[in-house]
């Protein structure tokens, strides 16, 4: 039997057809999983979700609206009866500098990567208490970790430590409900996002500080998600895993 047989599964920010969130949802997918992928545009969100399989579901959400939120996870617990996963991909980076980050970089880096988080889990975890059962894997980086990444600003790195305090809090709080958080920390990953984006000397460099000596791909992300998602990690909670090549070994 597949490891999430049975299961459903919520994955924001994943409609890029060769992102992180794609690539957990195909995985999910290919084990079992029935998946909402929850995106800014209907349209390639249920363009993404065909490309799973009829019985998958795409739906417009900006993790950003706390009422889109709840809206969203209504909708699918009216359609499906419940959710056991979410997956809180959404994310953008921006390459600012400390001194040149203006207000409105800093909310919109730390709004979709961190409130987006927040929000998305206080719209799914109460049903998740009802059935006392859920699994939640928030994606940070290892940027949160080393205090900057390739492309991510210092507003980037600080969001996505906002994610791994807000995941372990999330999991002492509701570890007596059987509800497991969960953090995937990223290291420099061959994404859309970095397609095109570096000169040779940039990729030597950041080559030369990742022990295995390439990018990660996608698929090597979600294969952590689908650990964290499923009864492989039932006593796992509140922890960060590296997925970074080596690139930081602590």
């Amino acid at each position: 039997m597949s490891i999430l047989s049975g299961k459903f599964a919520v994955i924001t920010g994943a409609a890029s057809k060769n992102g992180l969130g794609k690539a957990t949802a195909r995985l999910f997918a290919e084990h079992g999983a029935t998946v909402a992928i929850l995106d800014l545009d209907q349209t390639a969100a249920d363009e993404a979700a065909r490309d799973l399989g009829e019985q998958h579901v795409g739906l417009a959400c900006n993790v950003t609206d706390r009422d889109a939120c709840h809206t969203a996870i209504h909708t699918l617990i009216e359609r499906w009866g419940q959710i056991d996963i979410l997956v809180n991909n959404a994310g953008i980076t921006q390459p600012v500098r400390l001194l040149d980050i203006e207000p409105e970089n800093y909310d919109a880096v730390l709004d979709v990567n961190l409130r987006g988080t927040l929000y998305m889990s206080q719209a799914v975890i109460p049903h998740m208490q009802t059935r006392k059962s859920g699994s939640i894997v928030n994606i940070s980086s290892v940027s949160a970790q080393r205090g900057g990444g390739v492309f991510g600003g210092p507003h980037y790195s600080a969001a996505k430590a906002g994610v791994l305090g807000l995941t372990k809090a999330t999991a002492r709080d509701f570890a007596p409900d059987n509800i497991r958080a969960n953090a995937v920390c990223p290291g420099f990953i061959a994404t859309d996002i970095t397609a095109g984006k570096m000169t040779e000397e940039m990729n030597a460099k950041v080559m030369a500080g990742i022990p295995m000596g390439r990018a990660g791909k996608a698929e090597e992300v979600a294969g952590c998600c689908l650990f964290l998602a499923s009864e492989l990690s039932s006593y796992v909670t509140g922890s960060e895993v590296d997925v970074n090549g080596g690139s930081l070994i602590h």
